[in-house]
């Protein structure tokens, strides 16, 4: 088997239970709720320290001597070694058991954390920061997999909560925690903030994990083919996603080349695990409606998460001049209501039909992009305060029912599997959203650009007259030269126009996100009532 192959709750303990009757839940101990708080508050650290970094970028950058092209690579590699690694990770902690596979990769983490402070260049950085992804990248599905193999299923919605908080807060709170530390401490801290409670989480795992051996002969029988092609076609699609908008897409040799392997391989990695005796994912799981619906939701919310953290910064960064700090207190608005929405939503699945609390989400989500689509330059943190509010509570409501929901039904030895793809695609939505963003934003801008041009020719009175305006004004300030003057009036309104078109990209990026979450919410709609759910909550 690739997944982990574990009772509900022999992945900590050896006297778990092997059969339990629908109408008794036995209790837990306190060690199996000690082992979920530190897996998600490691799964919640290898999240953040994605946000975090970004946006810190330009400090570091310019810190270590990297351009701006280049220092893109510092957030690049790490996500390709992240999105590599999730789905490897059931397979690994068969292997190397879940105790000795996590405790290494949390300490590797915060090791490398540490390390990255110390980075003197732009190679050195990439180098730790891909190795960092790949032991952080271990940390998100396994909390995932030890939620839903160590609870009952009356406990699950309780543990999948504190696992939104990883997957929706974090990144709405990383930009928030990042610019505080950068303006006020200096870029390294980004890095130290991870010690404290990696400290905490390294505690909790070493005691509540049982020893278990090792089963090193199944690196004999891993699926290394689909491994190989799953690993090479996914970091090289990440890599096209990550630099296709700077290098002009197909019009680049390279990411055409790399376009062309990542096609080959990801259709060769499917080829093999639907026709392999011994699979390193269980890819039938997609063809069960409730899996299926909810990875293509999951992969939207990717989308949609991702894509609004990646969108806001740039928009106040670049329209509004706000620096780390400022922008970090705009997007709070985003994060600090989900700390306190998302422990509730359990106790609101016991009330309401989970299925409903997810399309309610999704709508709320929809309606905080949608409530962003007549902007205007003075569109800034008073006008974003009430979308980002509703964007809070909608993103609350969303992940836990809809993890509920989609791994309904999952045996234990489909747990790596089903972990691997729900985690992997949502973090993959998020690269193509920002993607597709970046792209977007660009063409729209240009669009915009040609039809405002239009609008101020030189031939239009209005713009004559705004022009003797400006050159009037230069030459009151200090320009002597009527040519000067009359040329930095042209170059003025040039601005206007550009800054504009701007604003109205942005407004058409929000439009885009909010289409996005509306077909979310129609593969919502699709899921089936899980036979274990009464009322929204577990037997």
């Amino acid at each position: 088997m690739t997944a982990i192959s574990l009772n509900s709750r022999s992945v900590a303990f050896g006297n778990a239970p092997q059969a339990r009757s629908p109408e008794a839940t036995p209790a837990l101990s306190s060690r199996t709720w000690i082992a979920v708080f530190g897996a998600t508050l490691g799964a919640f650290m290898a999240v953040l320290n994605i946000q975090i970094v970004n946006a810190s970028l330009a400090d570091i950058q310019g810190a270590i001597g990297a351009g701006i092209d280049d220092g893109g690579w510092i957030s690049t590699s790490y996500l390709i070694a992240e999105i590599v690694v999730i789905p490897l990770s059931g397979w690994l902690a068969q292997v190397f058991s879940v105790r000795v596979y996590l405790l290494t990769n949390a300490i590797l983490f915060l090791a490398l954390s540490l390390a990255c402070a110390f980075a003197q260049n732009l190679p050195q950085m990439i180098v730790l920061r891909a190795i960092q992804g790949f032991t952080g990248g271990v940390l998100i599905p396994m909390a995932f997999t030890l939620i839903i193999t160590l609870l009952p299923k009356a406990k699950q919605p309780v543990g999948l909560a504190l696992f939104a908080l990883s997957a929706t807060f974090a990144p709405a709170i990383g930009p928030t925690i990042g610019g505080y530390l950068t303006e006020n401490w200096g870029w390294q801290f980004i890095f130290y903030v991870n010690l404290v409670p990696g400290l905490l989480m390294l505690g909790m795992l070493w005691f509540s994990l049982e020893r278990k051996p090792m089963k090193l002969s199944l690196l004999r029988d891993g699926d290394w083919a689909g491994i190989v092609t799953m690993a090479v076609g996914l970091g090289a699609l990440q890599t096209v996603l990550e630099e296709g908008n700077k290098d002009d897409w197909f019009g680049s040799p390279f990411i055409v080349r790399l376009s062309v392997i990542a096609a080959i391989s990801l259709s060769l990695f499917l080829w093999i695990e639907l026709t392999g005796k011994k699979p390193l994912l269980n890819l039938r799981l997609l063809f069960r409606r409730n899996f299926g619906f909810g990875i293509l939701a999951n992969f939207l919310l990717g989308i949609a998460l991702y894509g609004s953290v990646f969108i806001l910064p740039v928009y106040l960064s670049r329209i509004q001049g706000y620096n780390a700090e400022q922008i970090g207190m705009v997007l709070a608005w985003t994060g600090l209501p989900q700390l306190l929405l998302i422990p509730l939503v359990p106790r609101l699945m016991k009330r309401i039909d989970a299925r409903l609390v997810i399309v309610v989400g999704f709508a709320l989500f929809a309606v905080s992009n949608f409530m962003n689509v007549h902007m205007t330059a003075d569109y800034a943190s008073d006008q974003l305060l009430w979308p980002n509010v509703v964007r809070a509570v909608g993103q609350a409501l969303i992940l836990t029912p809809l993890s509920v929901v989609a791994t309904a039904g999952i045996e234990a030895e489909n747990a790596g599997s089903a972990s691997g793809l729900f985690n992997m695609m949502r973090n993959l939505g998020g690269a193509v959203g920002i993607a597709m963003l970046q792209t977007f934003l660009t063409k729209r801008e240009q669009f915009h650009s040609n039809v405002l041009t239009q609008s101020v020719s030189i031939l239009e009175q209005a713009t004559r007259t705004r022009i003797d305006q400006l050159t009037h004004y230069f030459m009151s300030h200090g320009v002597a030269d009527p040519a000067a003057a009359s040329h930095r009036a042209v170059v003025a309104i040039g601005h206007v126009v550009q800054k504009q078109a701007y604003v109205m990209a942005f407004s058409d990026t929000f439009y885009l996100l909010g289409v996005a979450l509306i077909v979310a919410l129609a593969a919502s709609l699709l899921l089936t009532k899980p036979a274990h759910l009464d009322a929204g909550g577990a037997h």
